[in-house]
């Protein structure tokens, strides 16, 4: 959903895992690359955090946050580590791959809030504790690491008789398999390629391969 505020994605025809690196795109989140050459991961964090700066929630964003304050949504599970959920409005979110929003030190676990961690980004070419000198890493998910909220996320989709999958190629698990917990009926929007080896095809009611905010005025206007 992201890429319609102006964020990069990962996997697109233009996403960040097909950029000229020198090194495996992949290797920007992957944990143990991380602890052995946290600079590799900062320098595109740099770039992230400054397109972050520049950006505001679309409007799926918050037709997701009035559907939620109307009693229509129970919640959002979502894999971008941007905020731009709560930033919308939105209060029941579960960032299963964590956020840019705090950090923590590596070694100790003293903790930051967005604005300290985002200027000892930009002052330090590695972030590093006042307290102990360890590493600093932002809460968000690496390959090699836990995701977050799996059990409430699953029990969520558990839940629901209507699970809407929007902006996701359904490639990443376990977030991949969710779609296939819910009881009722699926809706997919994703424009690009979409996995649907986890897609139980028999409850899916819509597949709409078309700009996620243009589906989503569509749907507002007919309810209105």
């Amino acid at each position: 959903m992201s890429t319609g505020a102006g964020l990069p994605d990962f996997r697109g025809p233009n996403g960040i895992y097909r950029r000229e690196m020198g090194v495996e795109p992949e290797r920007i989140f992957d944990i143990d690359w991380f602890n052995r050459d946290p600079s590799f991961f900062y320098g595109f964090h740099r770039e992230f955090l400054r397109s972050l700066e520049t950006i505001q929630p679309t409007f799926s964003h918050f037709f997701f946050s009035r559907l939620e304050k109307t009693g229509k949504l129970s919640g959002v599970i979502t894999q971008n580590i941007d905020a731009l959920h709560q930033r919308a409005g939105s209060e029941k979110v579960l960032e299963i791959h964590g956020s840019v929003w705090k950090s923590a030190c590596t070694d100790c676990g003293k903790s930051w809030g967005y604005k300290e961690s985002l200027s000892m980004t930009f002052t330090s070419k590695i972030p590093r504790c006042d307290f102990c000198n360890g590493i600093i890493k932002p809460d968000v998910v690496f390959f090699g690491e836990m995701v977050k909220h799996l059990e409430e996320s699953r029990e969520m989709a558990q839940g629901s008789d209507l699970f809407i999958v929007a902006g996701s190629s359904l490639v990443v698990t376990p977030a991949a398999l969710l779609p296939s917990l819910s009881r009722g009926r699926i809706i997919v929007v994703n424009r690009g390629n979409t996995d649907e080896n986890n897609l139980p095809g028999s409850r899916v009611e819509i597949f709409a391969d078309e700009d996620i905010d243009t589906f989503f005025q569509q749907v507002e206007n007919f309810l209105c």
